[in-house]
């Protein structure tokens, strides 16, 4: 579904990624591990055309998405669940729910609408006439979860999910993310929490200085400790 070959990108003259290749099958959850300031959020950032490439190429759906802006590439099907939420402080949660709702993956059989989400994040339903800048963090965080499931994405890409948030909502979050996987989601995560991405993702790509130093799935990951102390820190 996603094929990412040698991207170079980066901040104007500051190039961050160095030649990273990767793929995401359909249904595959795929996560992106590394230690702060590694490129996980330019990869992010740069899939999804935020960021001009200065080498390399993007393919999504069949399509060349090279080059393409964000709003078109998010058309294609593409979500992204930021880093730091970034919900709309003067909308409720049912407007965010309601303005992004679309239908960018003709394929899918339950489509996602406020009421899925609702049932997903009962906290939403109670909240739903809140503005966004009334909604605690982690209900943030469900809203960014649901505005971006309404689209009814292909790819759902997440961003530091679990980042900041209380332990009893992180595991919902978790929970949330589980569900999506077993539905046949295809995801891209990047996350923290290593003992829960092996339980969670297919693959894991670890980035290093903006280098794909190493790919692989969740058991060899879970085989070789050697890994988490080199290149994350754990």
């Amino acid at each position: 579904m996603l094929s990412v070959r040698s991207v170079a990108s980066g901040y104007g003259l500051s190039q961050v990624l160095f030649g990273v290749s990767l793929d995401i099958a359909a249904g595959e959850v795929v996560a992106i591990l590394g230690r702060n300031g590694m490129g996980k959020t330019t990869l992010v950032r740069t899939i999804f055309g935020q960021l001009p490439l200065i080498t390399g190429s993007l393919h999504f759906a069949g399509h060349d998405i090279t080059g393409w802006a964000p709003d078109r590439i998010a058309r294609l099907g593409v979500a992204i669940v930021p880093e730091g939420r970034q919900c709309f402080p003067n909308l409720t949660v049912r407007e965010h729910l309601t303005a992004f709702a679309d239908q960018r993956n003709p394929g899918v059989h339950e489509g996602w609408d406020i009421h899925r989400v609702f049932g997903m994040f009962p906290r939403l339903r109670e909240r739903a006439d809140n503005m966004g800048n009334q909604l605690s963090g982690g209900e943030q965080q469900m809203l960014a979860i649901g505005r971006a499931l309404v689209t009814n994405p292909r790819l759902l890409i997440l961003d530091e999910a679990t980042e900041g948030l209380a332990p009893k909502v992180r595991e919902e979050i978790w929970h949330c993310l589980a569900q999506l996987r077993r539905s046949g989601q295809t995801i891209l995560v990047i996350d923290k929490y290593v003992e829960r991405l092996i339980k969670l993702a297919d693959r894991h790509v670890i980035l290093e200085r903006g280098c794909a130093v190493w790919q692989g799935s969740s058991v060899e990951l879970q085989a070789d400790r050697s890994m988490w102390s080199r290149y994350l820190g754990v």
